[in-house]
């Protein structure tokens, strides 16, 4: 089994960067040939070859049918979370606006010295961009029919509540509440917070807990109904946070 790349989340923002504004993405870094580009990365360290950022490029491609590639079209839409999943943080910025994203990290992260306009907020939504929360929940709200039962169900986001659960799914006369984990690849743990674990104590067959798998290749979703009573999970006390989380194992 093929292992995440070391530069995972840089190399997805490279990729959508060049699939969505081609030449203009690379001339804000000063290049006027993609090789060019392609080699900085290599002579960096960040990749090992060229042909490392260009097949990124070629996986969002696809998604962005007015550039002049065609990309990985075998693969049709098998990666179309990633390009959601970077579109809810960066889909409303200019080919500089991203460039200054890349540019930031490379200098922050990998000390590379570039000139670029600071941002905090784009900070900010590069380090959403590393955790699993986000993609999962994003993941979950574009598939969340396929699950079986719930091919009828609509949803309605309640995140900004924050009361142990993330969305409320309604089918026919029964109501749900749902929570939304990710693991990035087919196994892991997974931790509910007390008010999480909770609400599926209080509501059992009526509280699911949804698992996005393999968010870093081809996502699945495992759901559990009443997952306390078919997860074991432990609790944990987090003396920094002097509260309880509970961790389960998802195998």
């Amino acid at each position: 089994m093929s292992q995440k790349h070391p530069h995972y989340e840089l190399l997805n923002l490279l990729g959508y960067g060049l699939a969505k504004f081609d030449k203009d993405f690379i001339k804000e870094f000063g290049f006027s040939t993609k090789q060019e580009f392609f080699n900085f990365f290599v002579k960096n360290g960040i990749v090992s070859t060229a042909s490392v950022v260009k097949n990124r490029m070629d996986l969002f491609d696809y998604f962005f049918p007015n550039n002049p590639r065609k990309g990985w079209w075998q693969k049709a839409d098998a990666y179309i979370h990633r390009k959601i999943f970077l579109d809810s943080l960066f889909g409303n910025e200019d080919a500089q606006g991203l460039a200054n994203v890349l540019k930031l990290i490379l200098q922050k992260q990998y000390n590379i010295p570039l000139e670029f306009k600071k941002s905090a907020f784009l900070e900010s939504k590069f380090k959403k961009m590393q955790t699993t929360g986000l993609l999962a929940e994003l993941y979950f709200m574009q598939n969340f029919k396929s699950i079986k039962g719930l091919e009828e169900a609509s949803c309605e986001d309640a995140r900004i509540y924050g009361d142990g659960y993330d969305f409320f799914l309604t089918i026919l006369d029964s109501e749900f509440l749902c929570e939304v984990k990710g693991l990035r690849g087919a196994n892991g743990e997974i931790r509910m917070t007390s008010k999480e674990y909770e609400k599926a104590l209080e509501f059992k067959e009526s509280y699911i807990l949804a698992v996005v798998i393999n968010l870093d290749k081809e996502p699945k979703i495992l759901s559990f109904k009443n997952p306390l009573e078919k997860i074991l999970f432990k609790p944990k006390t987090i003396l920094q946070k002097e509260s309880k989380e509970w961790h389960g194992y998802i195998c």
